[in-house]
């Protein structure tokens, strides 16, 4: 890795709020599933373009499952960050939350995003790599790099 620079987690780390209004809500009145990915995706592409300078594409969403609803007038938080960075991939954890008034949140739900730089002509190129810090990181890495097995496993059977 000569030569690559080197970045941490916390140089692109992403927190956004958004207040829950009607054209956010589905027809049983919760969030709209497909607003809030639209918000994963846009908190885990700021992320991604933090970290990696360029312009980066989604190439996957890992395990979205909802945990808790969300309702007119809610705050909902969406934090992102990086956990993995491959050569050209960066996989970014993105949590969302209920946030009541008084400050207490709920989660909604975590999901694994995996961003890929790409240069003007839409092809990948190698972006910096992760310091990792702490014991956290070093778990959240190992897990990120099974992930990232899984990924090829389901990719060689067409999935």
């Amino acid at each position: 890795m000569s030569g690559r620079r080197i970045k941490t987690a916390e140089d692109s780390w992403v927190e956004q709020s958004y207040l829950l209004m009607p054209r956010h809500i589905n027809g049983s009145g919760r969030l709209f599933g497909g607003q809030l990915v639209a918000w994963i995706d846009e908190v885990a592409g700021i992320v991604a373009k933090r970290h990696s300078e360029s312009d980066v594409v989604t190439a996957c969403f890992d395990n979205m499952v909802f945990k808790a609803g969300a309702y007119l007038n809610d705050t909902v938080v969406v934090r992102g960050h990086l956990t993995y960075v491959g050569n050209s991939s960066m996989e970014v954890r993105v949590d969302s939350y209920r946030e009541t008034l008084d400050g207490m949140r709920t989660m909604i739900n975590r999901v694994y995003v995996v961003m890929v730089a790409v240069d003007a002509e839409g092809k990948s190129h190698t972006v910096p790599g992760l310091r990792i810090e702490g014991e956290s990181a070093k778990a959240e890495w190992e897990a990120a790099k099974r992930r990232a097995e899984l990924r090829k496993t389901r990719h060689k059977e067409g999935f």
